[in-house]
């Protein structure tokens, strides 16, 4: 598998990402997935807020599902993800508070099929990243928000390991590994590379996907617990 960082110009507040897309990237080969940076298609929605004009904690509160306040930010479920602060990002914002875009498997699947009839080609990924932390782990690694044109997942279940044992919860978030991967490529700070390029990847690619296949019901979750315990928290502040 390869994957190459696109350098480009600074994305500007409302442009078209299309188009924008088309004038970064010459050519996409046949069976590639093309990475999209979430922060992009917020700015061409124009999910961009001024600090001076929106209160802080209401703002998070409006752009999730729960949130609940931790020492250094707002924990909160934002699109069926734990993310801090609702996923809002402060950095090379130009002083103002992006959002996550709207609908972003909506987002990737009318890109992969404007895409695909502009590049000539049948089979094209496309995956929306942003960055995430992780429980007891220092740094960020990416991860999908959305994605188009392959399976995000792959099931092992059934199958045998090389002893013979029968796995029987064994699966690959294929979603999510290759947005960390694009992702730390991509960067973090000046870079300017909202956009990459993966080819070669172990992907089995498909015109239609099941969105919630990387998704498990609460209920069936291993981190139910530490769950039911923020849950109950933000039932005890919301009664005070």
């Amino acid at each position: 598998m390869q994957l190459k960082a696109v350098k480009t110009p600074i994305f500007k507040l409302g442009e078209n990402l299309t188009k924008f897309i088309k004038r970064s990237v010459a050519l996409l080969d046949d069976k590639s997935i093309l990475v999209v940076t979430s922060k992009i298609i917020a700015l061409s929605q124009k999910r961009v807020v001024d600090p001076k004009a929106v209160d802080w904690d209401r703002l998070i509160r409006q752009e999730s599902q729960w949130a609940i306040m931790t020492k250094y930010c707002y924990l909160t479920l934002k699109d069926n993800l734990i993310a801090p602060n609702a996923g809002i990002d402060r950095s090379n914002a130009r002083g103002k508070w992006i959002l996550w875009p709207q609908d972003s498997f909506r987002v990737a699947e009318k890109l992969r099929k404007t895409l695909s009839r502009y590049y000539k080609i049948k089979n094209l990924g496309i995956l929306i990243t942003d960055s995430r932390t992780s429980p007891l782990r220092k740094g960020i690694t990416g991860v999908a928000l959305a994605y188009a044109g392959f399976k995000g997942l792959r099931n092992y279940i059934g199958r045998k390991d090389i002893f013979g044992r029968r796995l029987e919860m064994s699966q690959t978030n294929i979603a999510d590994s290759l947005a960390a991967a694009a992702v730390l490529l991509i960067g973090e700070a000046a870079e300017q590379t909202p956009l990459a390029v993966i080819t070669g990847a172990p992907v089995k690619f498909a015109k239609r996907i099941n969105k919630k296949e990387l998704s498990i019901n609460i209920k069936d979750d291993i981190y139910r617990p530490l769950f039911d315990n923020l849950v109950s928290t933000i039932k005890r502040g919301s009664e005070k």
